[in-house]
């Protein structure tokens, strides 16, 4: 059992997969409440960043006729498959960094 709690009280992996378990929402609010973990504040970045970017392309997929019908499902299900692949790693104490999204996530907490 790791000893390490983030500013919540509660173990670091736990509070990460929270950051995740309500895609989006769950990362803001961990991005306003955690203080002290890097690796929470990671893990809420990251989700904040991937799963605002699937809205955003959603929503643009919304906007082409032909394309967008095959788009959006192929958005969903890399928006599920990236979302049990996040909760796993979190649960596992994992740092998985997406390209471009992790990288950015990493440098941004490391300035903070």
């Amino acid at each position: 059992m790791s000893p390490f709690r983030s500013s919540t009280g509660l173990p670091e992996h736990l509070a990460a997969f929270l950051c995740h378990l309500i895609p989006f929402a769950g990362g803001i609010a961990f991005l306003f409440i955690e203080k002290r973990s890097r690796f929470v504040l990671f893990h809420a970045l990251q989700s904040v960043l991937l799963f605002g970017g699937l809205i955003v392309g959603h929503t643009a997929a919304g906007f082409i006729p032909v394309l967008g019908l095959l788009l959006a499902p192929l958005l969903s299900l890399l928006g599920v498959v990236l979302w049990i692949a996040l909760i796993a790693a979190s649960l596992q104490r994992k740092w998985l960094k997406l390209p471009w999204i992790g990288d950015f996530a990493e440098r941004q907490i490391r300035s903070w």
